[in-house]
């Protein structure tokens, strides 16, 4: 799956990029529609210990999925950003499956 991932306001390096790809490929064991994803990775300018923004958006046929986390780290957000996709994918699935 392609996976554009864009950094507003800061450099994100190989290493996190790499992370985010690799977490984000899991996505297409429950659901291989997905078309491609879009991830925004923000930091905000205040004293809050959890000021780093994970956004994704995942694109499938006839519908997207966006999930916004704001944690401590980049890899916490993508961790919990995932899971939540998963979860969304799943549902999806399986009404999918009921319509058949």
């Amino acid at each position: 799956m392609k996976v554009n991932t864009q950094s507003v306001n800061f450099n994100a390096d190989k290493k996190l990029v790499d992370f985010i790809q690799k977490r984000m490929n899991k996505l297409d064991m429950f659901y291989d529609k997905v078309i491609k994803s879009d991830v925004f990775l923000k930091v905000e300018n205040t004293s809050d210990k959890e000021n780093k923004v994970f956004e994704a958006r995942v694109s499938v046929p006839g519908d997207s999925f966006v999930v916004k986390k704001q944690c401590k780290t980049f890899e916490e957000g993508t961790d919990m950003a995932v899971s939540s996709l998963e979860r969304q994918l799943k549902k999806r699935k399986e009404k999918l499956r009921a319509h058949l």
